[in-house]
């Protein structure tokens, strides 16, 4: 790709302005852990809530994203119910406050509010575990997708021989990128992280913006027809795929049939499957919690969670339509010439390349680098927090100097990234880290996390050995199935670790009433919780079940039509599909209205505590 020096000057200018963010919010962040990991809990919910957006808009995603649009089609908004997207609806509608009622720093932390005793603390442990395992997988699929990126767009030859090992240039610049991203979160916490992501979300909404504009006036319906299969343009579909490629691109049926999609149908079946118990288990110990935890009150952690959404998608997919058509009316015959040579993940740096003007070019490379490098920063000031607030200071040295814990997640930052980075060196695609992580990796997740907030009788010995078995499950599928797609395998993964949890639970003790008393009374989930709600009743005759299972789970339903048609209006408007953009715009005004007064009205009884005379003890 060839940069103009305005181009150079863009790009360098936002790096700079990024680390100087970190370094200028470095006093505030180091007070104590609470300053350094949450902002002191006193940042507002909706600069969290575009904080949180930026996160999520990574360049390895949208880079797959790209790609599976170019290759399925309108059909491609269904594959990201992989993560499922749909998980940040539910913690929109009750998770969100039922999370941060608990008012702890880590979701490590937050499992001794729920289990007791040895099982509480053997659950506590493989939390953490949990979360700098999925920590460093997250961190060699950004090695991996940021390397693919920066060796496009850049244009200097930077691999290098060091003796012991030779870097490529991708190599080389993701390490320079992700050092960069590691120094300013380092200085600035989670400040640092907020501000700079509002930054860079305006940066990414600008250029999406612009993207989507250039494409919407460069192609035509008919243009786009006269180079995509029959059914590219439709959203909904039968059993199978039935995309034909045969005639325009022989290689992209090769890649559909190596991703395992064509009984598209039973894959979607298998995506609302896992989806639902990968969404009730609540999001990973990773940036999304730190966020929720961060909010002033539950109230504003569930805002924040819709805020999230709401800006996120709409100016995403307008970027993600726009490469993706241009490369298929202009660069068809290029890619085509390529064959099963096809890295069709770089579909999105050669569209940028091809179609881009210099200085928009210069802004959209800063505003994807800002991307990728604020999901990144995400992580990087979360994980910490498992290593030094719930192993270190809980365990090791609990009477510690707040400037020594601070210094203390400088190291275990350090430390991961190094060791994130060494499993990207060993990354086969963005694809195969995506579908690891997504399925086999949150099989092992999904079982104990459901149970936690359902049933009563569930302890930390199940938690423990339910994970244990999941993670077991899909190291061993990773090992010896590596070949086969990780979606259709999520059954068998979920029911070993749901047999774990099982076991675990029956064969041991119930946990101790004081704490699940407590943590019912605090949190008020819905689910199997008679006879804690009995015994809470008892003592306080003035406290009220969670009615409200009804409710969420209507709400539920008219929140993924919500976030649906923030995905698929922005592609309907790219493709000249005007029909379908406003009926698709219509439909998400009526969920609009619907979450309105059945979701908004209601949070605000959700930050309600029940006064003492309502809670009066009976002796």
């Amino acid at each position: 790709m060839i940069l103009t020096t305005l181009d150079l000057l863009v790009i360098g200018a936002y790096i700079c302005i990024i680390v100087a963010i970190g370094f200028i919010l470095s006093r505030l962040a180091s007070r104590n852990i609470e300053s350094y990991f949450l902002g002191g809990k006193q940042i507002k919910w909706y600069f969290l809530g575009l904080s949180n957006a930026s996160g999520m808009f990574d360049i390895s995603g949208t880079m797959w994203t790209v790609a599976i649009l170019f290759i399925y089609g309108l059909k491609s908004a269904f594959l990201p119910w992989l993560w499922p997207v749909w998980n940040q609806v539910f913690v929109m509608v009750f998770l969100a406050v039922w999370m941060r009622r608990s008012n702890v720093m880590t979701g490590a932390e937050w499992i001794l509010t729920r289990f007791s005793g040895r099982g509480g603390r053997m659950s506590h442990i493989v939390v953490i575990c949990f979360a700098v395992i999925s920590v460093i997988g997250f961190m060699a699929y950004f090695f991996e997708g940021i390397g693919k990126f920066a060796v496009q767009i850049l244009p200097w030859d930077l691999s290098c021989d060091l003796g012991f090992a030779t870097l490529t240039s991708a190599q080389s610049y993701a390490l320079i990128i992700i050092g960069i991203t590691t120094l300013y979160t380092l200085k600035g916490g989670m400040f640092s992280v907020v501000t700079a992501d509002i930054f860079q979300f305006l940066i990414m909404t600008v250029s999406c913006l612009s993207i989507g504009w250039i494409a919407y006036h460069a192609v035509t319906a008919e243009q786009i027809a006269a180079v995509t299969p029959e059914g590219w343009s439709d959203l909904f579909f039968g059993w199978r795929l039935d995309l034909d490629w045969s005639g325009v691109m022989p290689a992209v049926n090769e890649k559909i049939a190596s991703d395992g999609y064509e009984l598209f149908g039973a894959i979607v079946m298998l995506m609302i499957f896992k989806g639902i118990f990968s969404s009730l288990a609540g999001p990973v110990r990773s940036y999304d919690m730190q966020h929720i935890l961060s909010t002033r009150t539950p109230s504003e952690a569930a805002k924040m969670s819709g805020m999230t959404m709401l800006v996120l998608y709409a100016p995403r997919y307008l970027m993600v339509a726009g490469l993706a058509v241009l490369a298929l009316v202009y660069l068809s015959p290029e890619i085509a010439g390529m064959g099963s040579q096809m890295d069709f993940e770089s579909v999105l740096p050669m569209s940028i390349a091809r179609f881009v003007p210099a200085g928009l070019r210069g802004l959209l490379l800063a505003g994807l680098l800002a991307a990728f490098m604020g999901t990144l920063a995400a992580f990087v000031n979360s994980a910490p927090a498992y290593l030094v607030n719930d192993l270190y200071k809980r365990y090791i040295n609990p009477n510690a100097a707040d400037r020594t814990y601070v210094r203390f997640s400088y190291l275990a930052s350090l430390l991961l990234v190094v060791v994130g980075v060494g499993f990207g060196f060993f990354a086969k695609s963005l694809n195969s880290l995506t579908l690891w992580i997504t399925s086999s990796l949150y099989g092992g997740y999904a079982a104990a996390n459901v149970l936690k907030w359902i049933w009563w009788r569930f302890n930390g010995y199940g938690y423990f050995w339910g994970m244990v078995a999941g993670l077991v499950a899909s190291t061993l599928k990773l090992v010896f199935l590596p070949d086969v797609n990780d979606v259709l395998l999520f059954p068998a993964v979920l029911a070993v670790s749901f047999a774990g949890c099982l076991a675990g639970s029956l064969l041991t003790p119930p946990d101790d009433d004081e704490v699940l008393e407590s943590f019912y009374r605090n949190v008020r989930p819905w689910g199997f919780w008679k006879p804690i709600r009995e015994k809470v009743q008892a003592k306080y005759p003035g406290f009220e079940k969670n009615k409200d299972f009804g409710r969420d789970c209507f709400n539920i339903i008219v929140g993924i039509v919500w976030q649906m048609c923030l995905v698929v209006a922005p592609i309907y408007l790219v493709i000249h599909n005007h029909t379908a953009f406003w009926s698709t715009v219509a439909i998400f005004v009526a969920m609009s209205v619907l979450l309105k007064f059945f979701w908004y009205d209601h949070l605000k009884d959700v930050d309600r505590e029940f006064s003492d005379s309502e809670l009066r003890c009976v002796e």
